[in-house]
């Protein structure tokens, strides 16, 4: 799976932009900076972007490439980031040591999606946030229609309410919805696609 994403991410251009999503800006800049841990991370652009609003930020992702590209972006931008490259199975922090946690189309293997959501649960303290987007389980016609919408072709992978409901049930929900969007994230997210947006904080 890195094989896939190095080959991805080893060119010059950043494949979903440098600009970061703008369902994960709305909602990071409601919100008091302190610490947040964004798996999946990529080329950076939303980790660096959570440091430019004075976030303490930790970034991983599978991809050495994509980490050369988040550092090269931070410093475009003047800010620090804390980049992790691994296997998500390795993953270990101090529970309750994230005040938010960003997924940003964060698409883990069937089989592992809830064990990586409850993992992450774990190192978020109560009170904490979670900012989620990913492509919903109905997105499959839209990739058919526009390939460059991208996403995966797995439907194990994609996602729908009620499973965020089930990872997620000791949350209080602020938003969970499922929506039709245009994106305009780089060269491999463009076009219409059906996505689960969700927030919510961890209740004590």
């Amino acid at each position: 799976m890195n094989q896939k994403w190095d080959e991805r991410y080893k060119s010059n251009e950043f494949v979903y932009g440098k600009l970061p999503n703008l369902f994960f800006k709305e909602w990071l800049q409601k919100l008091a900076s302190g610490t947040i841990l964004m798996p999946a991370d990529g080329e950076g652009r939303n980790g660096v972007f959570a440091a430019t609003k004075g976030w303490k930020v930790t970034s991983f992702d599978l991809s050495i490439e994509g980490r050369g590209k988040a550092m090269k972006l931070a410093e475009e931008c003047g800010v620090q980031l804390d980049y992790i490259v691994g296997d998500f199975d390795l993953l270990q922090f101090d529970n309750e040591s994230f005040d938010a946690i960003g997924l940003i189309y964060a698409h883990f293997p069937g089989d592992k999606k809830q064990a990586f959501h409850l993992k992450l649960d774990g190192y978020l303290k109560p009170g904490g946030i979670i900012i989620f987007e990913a492509f919903s389980k109905n997105h499959i016609p839209y990739k058919q229609q526009n390939p460059k919408v991208g996403g995966p072709d797995d439907l194990k992978m994609l996602y729908s309410k009620e499973e965020i409901l089930a990872d997620f049930g000791n949350y209080e929900i602020l938003i969970l919805t499922e929506n039709e969007v245009l994106l305009e994230e780089g060269a491999l997210h463009n076009g219409k696609g059906a996505v689960i947006r969700f927030v919510g904080v961890k209740k004590p």
